[in-house]
């Protein structure tokens, strides 16, 4: 499996992701990957249909991720993950699924979480999760399209602590 992005997003396949992101990585795949989509046989359904024409999309549980990631049927594969949260992210990691970068793209504001910029908001789970990733190496950019600068996730995150 060839990962061109990994990109945490709690809208998943969406009009960025659709019209600009699968165009820069070449991709040919979208794997969703969400233990809460992939036990909606409706989201499944609406989350496939959204996929633009030459991109086939799965949706599935990180434990069916981290069992099929080493597949030589993906061998040859330009993939994007789908996350809608960090957590999904590190659990990968953990398991060895080699992913050198994440990029946010939005995870909106709920009860419980604090806005760190005006579409990430964040909870002492998903800051947790940052930080370990954090310290395996791997790059955590915000950015929501292609064309947008580069703002590192820990930098943010060290202001608003």
């Amino acid at each position: 499996m060839d990962i061109k992005l990994a990109r945490i997003d709690d809208r998943l396949v969406h009009g960025q992701v659709v019209t600009t992101w699968t165009k820069i990585t070449g991709i040919s795949r979208i794997l969703v990957v969400s233990d809460e989509a992939a036990s909606s046989e409706l989201r499944k359904f609406l989350l496939k249909q959204a996929s633009p024409p030459g991109v086939k999309t799965n949706v599935m549980t990180v434990e069916k991720l981290i069992e099929v990631s080493a597949h030589r049927l993906l061998d040859d594969i330009k993939v994007m993950l789908l996350f809608t949260n960090p957590t999904d992210v590190s659990h990968l990691v953990k398991a060895g699924v080699p992913i050198e970068k994440v990029n946010i793209g939005g995870m909106k504001f709920s009860n419980g979480k604090k806005m760190i910029t005006n579409f990430v908001s964040v909870d002492e789970t998903d800051i947790e999760a940052f930080k370990f990733l954090n310290l395996q190496g791997i790059e955590l950019e915000i950015r929501k399209v292609p064309s947008d600068r580069k703002i590192n996730l820990i930098d943010v995150l060290k202001k608003v602590e």
